[in-house]
């Protein structure tokens, strides 16, 4: 870093009974006292160089001259002095803004002697500060010590101008100081270790920037952002750093806090702080989509909850992370809230997510199918430039479309995990559940057993359904799509509905004869109960994808459940308990209405008959194996 050197004399400031003067054959004449210290100096040389001192001396008849508002301190005070002395004083990034502070207000101008103190600091400033890296921004953190001095010098809109413009240019024409380059050798951007010789990265200023208190970081971003020559991810890479930098593990911090840990006014004051800083950062984040990591915008989710931050901040959050939610991860979707009692509650903000996941479901909408036909021959002979675009637009909204179906299917498996998780609280209310996983459209799974494990999990963690909840919850499970392993987990799962193990036995049942080549063997009732679901009996069904990791007291048990007396003895077991089943359920309001197993399975009267019949086209497909 750049420092200067002024004056040649030695130091012969010194403490005396707690008094600070400096050694001379004269006699002290002039008594100052700055900020509870007294000073034993001489009118000679302080004031021939400080206007100031000329007018409180001739104004006041007191022996003591009070300085209480000098700004700066003893040190900056010290060294004015000095230099008025011609004591050699260093000056450098670290103390010319109080020493330009304390020149001010002692009016060591021009006017009183030419290369005063003040001239001498404008042209260290202007000529090696505002020119260095390092030396700017150590200068402008300095700064926030005496704002309304530095705000009416100059000194930090100068500084603000400069850091931005040295951001915006080629970092081999900023001057970086030697600590400076010697860290980016050594660093990267986001903090890990790289190669030592690595060549200066496009964000070598964000580490540097970090340090800047929230306000002069604002306005620094601000003044970079308006120039308009830095991409957005490199906006929001500075961002995560700097939120990386002063966020760290809020909500531990809070919760601690609130427990009871500590003085309520300082949590206050802490978390009002925290959630000034946060609001700050999230104003400053691009607009573009993919400036920054859908888990960094989560993290400031999470954060903004914990902090209790304004309605319209959250809103905005959760409409930024809608926009990239299929790079989501089930850990980051796990926000927590902390309205919820840690002995009652999950823990959990499911509103919060089941509002992003609407504002994903409300973009990227389908372009139409076909692109505008052209009406007249001519035109359609003669291909012009527009409907050369045309075709262009339409091929490009065609990409888009895909690249929407595609974020869909990744935010769908993303969904059917975040319902696993939060399915083991049970405190969970059932329509938070159901309308989660409703949210999702249907051609968005292509197979259902992420969301049959999920309900799985709830039954379990609620044993206290009643039977009407439980088919409603059931009712968003499509038997279709369910894999093998699926269907005869979902055989012997007691907790289910008897009509979701009827419709699971039937559809199993369908698919193992098909599979066995036996498709066209079928009893014509069979076949009639096929066509009504659209299920070609002359086109082999392919088993769905199982390949999602689950935990491993969630694995399935399908002991047992090799062979059809297994399933038969465990649906006998369920005709027994549930022989009084009708073709109407009772929703709970009160209101009856036709049942959605009649209306998807259309199965005949009575879950026994249809299960005999199944029974009987096992035995005839065996037979005449």
């Amino acid at each position: 870093m750049k420092f200067m050197k002024l004056g040649s004399r030695p130091d012969t400031f010194y403490t005396a009974e707690s008094v600070r003067t400096v050694s001379s054959e004269v006699l002290s004449d002039l008594t100052i006292e700055v900020k509870g210290t007294k000073y034993l100096l001489h009118k000679f040389p302080l004031l021939s160089k400080c206007l100031k001192l000329q007018r409180l001396c001739y104004e006041t008849t007191q022996e003591v001259i009070q300085l209480s508002d000098f700004p700066g301190g003893i040190e900056a005070f010290e060294l004015c002095a000095k230099f008025c002395y011609g004591i050699t004083i260093t000056l450098s990034a670290y103390n010319i803004v109080a020493a330009q502070c304390a020149a001010e207000y002692l009016q060591m101008t021009e006017d009183v002697e030419k290369g005063n103190l003040m001239y001498k600091l404008q042209v260290f400033f202007n000529s090696y500060i505002l020119q260095g890296w390092r030396d700017c921004v150590v200068t402008l953190q300095s700064t926030k010590a005496f704002p309304l001095w530095c705000e009416d010098l100059g000194i930090t809109s100068r500084c603000v101008e400069s850091v931005a413009w040295k951001v915006s240019t080629n970092p081999s024409k900023a001057s970086l100081s030697h600590s400076h380059s010697r860290r980016v050798s050594d660093m990267s951007c986001n903090g890990t270790e790289s190669w030592r010789h690595k060549p200066v990265t496009k964000c070598w200023w964000a580490e540097d920037m970090a340090e800047l208190g929230i306000d002069l970081y604002w306005r620094t971003m601000i003044a970079i952002k308006s120039g308009g020559k830095i991409p957005s991810n490199l906006i929001g890479e500075a961002l995560q750093m700097y939120a990386s930098r002063w966020l760290p593990n809020i909500s531990k911090k809070v919760k601690a806090n609130r427990g009871g840990t500590s003085d309520s006014d300082s949590d206050d004051d802490v978390s009002s702080k925290h959630r000034l800083l946060l609001e700050t950062i999230a104003s400053l984040l691009p607009s573009e989509k993919g400036a920054v990591s859908c888990s960094f915008l989560l993290k400031l989710l999470k954060a903004a909850n914990v902090l209790n931050v304004s309605l319209s901040s959250k809103m905005e959050l959760a409409r930024r992370v809608a926009l990239q939610l299929e790079e989501a991860r089930v850990t980051d979707l796990l926000i927590p809230s902390l309205s919820d009692s840690s002995d009652t509650g999950s823990g959990y903000d499911v509103d919060i997510v089941l509002t992003i996941l609407e504002q994903f479901m409300l973009q990227g909408q389908s372009p139409p199918t076909s692109p505008p036909r052209l009406k007249l021959g001519s035109e359609r002979r003669r291909r012009s430039r527009s409907a050369e675009n045309i075709d262009f637009e339409f091929q490009e909204s065609r990409r888009s479309s895909s690249a929407s179906h595609s974020s869909k299917l990744k935010v769908a498996k993303i969904i059917d995990g975040y319902l696993q998780e939060i399915a083991r609280h049970s405190n969970l209310p059932l329509s938070k559940f159901i309308a989660i996983a409703e949210t999702i459209p249907y051609f968005s799974r292509l197979d259902h057993d992420d969301l049959y494990r999920a309900i799985d999990i709830y039954l379990k963690a609620h044993p206290g359904l009643n039977k009407s909840e439980r088919k409603r919850l059931c009712r968003i499970l499509d038997c279709k799509k369910l894999s093998v392993e699926a269907c005869m987990h979902a055989a012997q799962n007691e907790k289910l509905p008897l009509r979701v193990v009827i419709q699971v036995l039937f559809f199993e049942q369908t698919r193992a004869a098909m599979a066995g080549g036996k498709v066209a063997d079928l009893p014509s009732n069979l076949n009639a109960l096929l066509a009504a679901h659209n299920i070609d009996p002359s086109r082999p069904q392919g088993t769905l994808s199982t390949s999602t990791s689950i935990r491993s007291y969630d694995q399935w048990s399908i002991s047992g459940l090799t062979s059809p007396k297994s399933r038969t003895s465990t649906l006998r077991m369920k005709l027994a308990e549930d022989d009084h089943l009708d073709e109407f359920d009772v929703n709970t309001d009160g209101m009856g209405r036709h049942s959605k197993f009649k209306a998807f399975c259309a199965l005949p009267t009575g879950p026994k008959k249809m299960f005999s019949k199944l029974l009987s086209i096992n035995r005839s497909g065996s037979e005449k194996n």
